[in-house]
């Protein structure tokens, strides 16, 4: 079981947060591989479901998506779902994925981004009335692939980062267990 120190998970979601919705405001739509954008609130709702999990990585990733979706000219409420799904997958363990081995946290990573992206572009298939070839090798997988590529610096600080932005409330690592 993992315990986790609520102080360290607020300062994380806020840290992240801020990071992530400044880079989607600022960075993400004057950066376009073909029409594909990077989605910032996928790494958002993907990382706090990998490094939290649960009801809290579930609840920010519709936060997340709904966020994305206010900041968009798609469907309203279809990245939020998309997310709050995603996130409830990722973080169904509800223990830190990104500690024990980063490269299935970034493999799992991709897989729900390659399904976000392609789930999103057939949706906007339907209401922009598109070709679905175009969408899905023009709009859904470079999406991915630049999602995934922006999602790695943050898997490796947050990996690496054990000693100072760990989740567990244990107090007494640097004291001895003996009985007085």
């Amino acid at each position: 079981m993992q315990a986790i120190d609520k102080n360290t998970k607020k300062r994380l979601t806020i840290t992240l947060s801020v990071i992530c919705v400044l880079l989607q405001l600022i960075l993400a739509p004057n950066i376009p591989l073909f029409e594909g954008r990077i989605n910032f609130m996928l790494i958002l709702s993907a990382l706090l479901a990998q490094l939290v999990g649960g009801r809290y990585g579930t609840i920010v990733g519709f936060l997340a998506g709904l966020f994305y979706d206010f900041c968009s000219t798609g469907p309203l409420g279809l990245m939020a779902l998309l997310l709050t799904v995603s996130s409830y997958v990722l973080g169904m363990e509800v223990r830190n994925k990104l500690n024990d081995d980063p490269s299935v946290s970034i493999t799992q990573f991709a897989i729900a981004t390659s399904a976000v992206c392609v789930a999103y572009a057939l949706a906007l298939v339907m209401v922009e009335n598109v070709s679905i070839l175009g969408a899905i090798f023009i709009r859904a997988l470079p999406s991915a692939i630049v999602t995934v590529i922006c999602y790695l610096p943050f898997v490796t600080v947050l990996s690496r980062n054990r000693g100072g932005f760990t989740l567990s409330s244990n107090h007494s690592a640097g004291r001895s267990n003996k009985l007085h």
